[in-house]
């Protein structure tokens, strides 16, 4: 299978695990090293490799961004056990195209003058890397890999972990 092929097929399984989860969260790092998280909502997931984030053009993460591009994402959907971490680059974009196509009703919460606002602007985080755990939710399921581990002698293995290189 070619890089291609693989890099692709990673995309559309790391999209279809994050798709359904509104809230990540940013950690990008301050001048002096220290690192901040903060919620984010996604905007647009796609088998692109980039996730588009509304922001506050003139925001500390938006300076911290341009100080250094790396940033994680942090994803969870606790009642289905699966977390998701992403790693990427990211840029900041004013692109009026772009922020009024993803301009949805609610964003106006804080940008009161819509997607002409002078203070909105966009990240865009390139995909370089992910990992994730997606475990069955069943206690009985549970339960039952854990007796098999006991009884066989092998180790608990509660779900999939896998990491995806996408660079």
């Amino acid at each position: 299978m070619t890089n291609n092929l693989i890099t692709k097929e990673n995309l559309q399984k790391l999209t279809e695990k994050i798709k359904d989860i509104d809230i990540a969260m940013m950690t990008t790092q301050e001048k002096d090293g220290t690192l901040r998280s903060r919620p984010m909502s996604t905007q647009e997931v796609k088998e692109d490799g980039n996730l588009w984030f509304f922001t506050e053009h003139d925001s500390a993460k938006s300076h911290e961004i341009e100080n250094d591009s790396h940033v994680n994402l942090s994803y969870a959907k606790p009642d289905d056990n699966l977390y998701v971490s992403v790693s990427g680059k990211a840029t900041l974009s004013r692109d009026r195209e772009k922020i009024k196509e993803l301009w949805t009703p609610p964003m106006k919460a804080w940008f009161p003058d819509g997607p002409e606002d002078d203070k909105i602007g966009l990240i865009k985080v390139s995909i370089e890397q992910a990992e994730y755990w997606d475990s069955p939710n069943s206690a009985v399921v549970h339960l039952i890999g854990m007796a098999k581990a006991v009884i066989t002698g092998q180790s608990y293995e509660p779900g999939e972990n896998e990491k995806l290189n996408l660079k």
